[in-house]
């Protein structure tokens, strides 16, 4: 699989990673997937509503022009209106944004924290020794950020602070500046969690590399 980060961002995120674990005394993975789940409804989601749209267009310029049609007008119109729905589908599976059009933001919100869960669950990130583990998800396609802090750290970060964290790694997304999300993401936890753990020695439980992945 092509690497999704740059070997100078993977550096400078390992580095911070680093630096923010020991001053929050917590364990911090970063992952990156390129898509969470397949969405196997969006090619025919793009095809039925094109098709609508476009069928619906024909049938107004219709009623505007007022003039019978002959069978060869009304052939014509259906096939435009299938070629039409066709060609959207087909762009949805090349294009991401055209997928991304296509698809509720429910809908990918549910997926990418699925995903983050069943990561959660994989990387064995509850193994810390004060359950103090937090993942960090960026799911490129959907554009989605989710943020899973394990039960050691669960009352010390509320869903206002982790939705404005996401919030503002979301707009570098946007960008398509994937290292500048993280570093973004990382500084907010520092902040946020700094001043509500225990000053127990830190200990280093969990790997620092960032976890790549294609997904689904």
């Amino acid at each position: 699989m092509k690497l999704l980060l740059s070997d100078d961002d993977r550096k400078h995120l390992d580095q911070l990673i680093s630096e923010t674990e020991k001053r929050t005394k917590t364990q911090i993975v970063l992952a990156v997937v390129k898509r969470s789940d397949s969405y196997v409804e969006i090619p025919w989601k793009a095809f039925a509503m094109t098709a609508s749209v476009a069928g619906m267009a024909v049938i107004i310029i219709s009623l505007l022009v007022n003039y019978w049609v002959s069978e060869s007008d009304i052939l014509i119109a259906i096939t435009a209106t299938l070629l039409a729905g066709a060609l959207v589908a087909l762009a949805s599976v090349f294009v991401p944004a055209v997928a991304r059009f296509f698809l509720s933001g429910h809908r990918a919100e549910e997926e990418v924290r699925h995903y983050a869960d069943s990561l959660f669950l994989e990387k064995q990130l509850f193994t810390t020794r004060k359950r103090m583990g937090v993942l960090l998800l960026v799911s490129l396609f959907e554009k989605k950020v989710v943020i899973l802090p394990d039960t050691g750290l669960s009352e010390k970060l509320s869903q206002e602070e982790m939705q404005k964290i996401i919030k503002l790694m979301i707009s570098y997304l946007r960008k398509n500046e994937l290292g500048k999300a993280f570093e973004v993401g990382l500084a907010q936890l520092s902040a946020a969690l700094q001043d509500r753990v225990s000053e127990d020695d830190y200990e280093n439980e969990l790997p620092d590399n960032i976890i790549e992945e294609e997904g689904v």
